[in-house]
């Protein structure tokens, strides 16, 4: 019996143990871990996100700036109008200056939404200093609001009636009263002005104050872009 090294199948074993192992080369192109191809479609989902948010940021402060702007205009063309009452009746100045809030329109000389039969302006509270934009237009005949250079001023008799014009609107409707040479003893109704629920109202135009107008049909309503 032969032993060891001298067995027949010692030395064809001993050759299989010492026989290379093959090692197997990945070419590094072809060798991305699925897990990486994640990570960078993750980071291209980043990218896509963080550039949509740039541009609705960049929207909105578009949007706050053009507001703002048509707020200013507003604002100027409105303070132009109450100065152009004054002008042609100081007693005006005199009773917005006693009273408790004002409404001043415009119906021309804005470079956006004014269409063809209406304005927009401000409610001024005396009090607070606040200022609510609004809008006002007509939806019958009689007084043209809407026609070329035609401003309206709302002088209140108290702060409810500002408050109710401001929170709820004004319907013509509901809320006008004669004007001038229909026999009203209040002071403040005389030629130019329109007694209305909540106080008195003054139309101008390029011929001066309008006396004795209606301002049925005409309706004014807090302006929801602007506010």
């Amino acid at each position: 019996m032969v032993t060891g090294l001298g067995h027949p199948n010692a030395q064809t074993l001993l050759a299989r143990m010492w026989h290379p192992i093959p090692i197997l080369f990945i070419d590094a192109v072809d060798a991305t871990p699925p897990h990486d191809m994640s990570k960078e479609n993750a980071m291209k989902r980043r990218k896509l996100l963080v550039g949509a948010s740039l541009a609705s940021l960049l929207a909105r402060g578009a949007y706050a700036q053009d507001k703002s702007a048509k707020q200013a205009e507003v604002r100027a063309k409105a303070r132009q109008a109450l100065e152009d009452f004054y002008k042609v009746d100081p007693d005006i100045k005199n009773a917005v200056s006693k009273a408790p809030g004002y409404a001043v329109f415009t119906t021309y000389g804005l470079s956006f939404g004014l269409g063809a039969a209406g304005g927009k302006g401000i409610a001024h509270d005396s009090k607070s200093k606040k200022d609510t934009y609004m809008e006002i237009a007509q939806a019958s005949a009689g007084l043209q609001i809407g026609a070329s250079d035609t401003r309206y001023l709302f002088v209140f008799k108290d702060a409810k009636s500002l408050a109710d014009f401001i929170d709820n609107g004004w319907d013509a409707s509901a809320g006008a009263a004669a004007g001038a040479g229909t026999g009203k003893s209040d002071a403040n109704i005389k030629a130019g002005a329109v007694a209305f629920s909540g106080g008195t109202a003054y139309v101008l135009t390029k011929a001066g104050l309008q006396a004795g107008v209606s301002l049925g049909g005409s309706k004014v309503w807090k302006d929801k872009d602007l506010n």
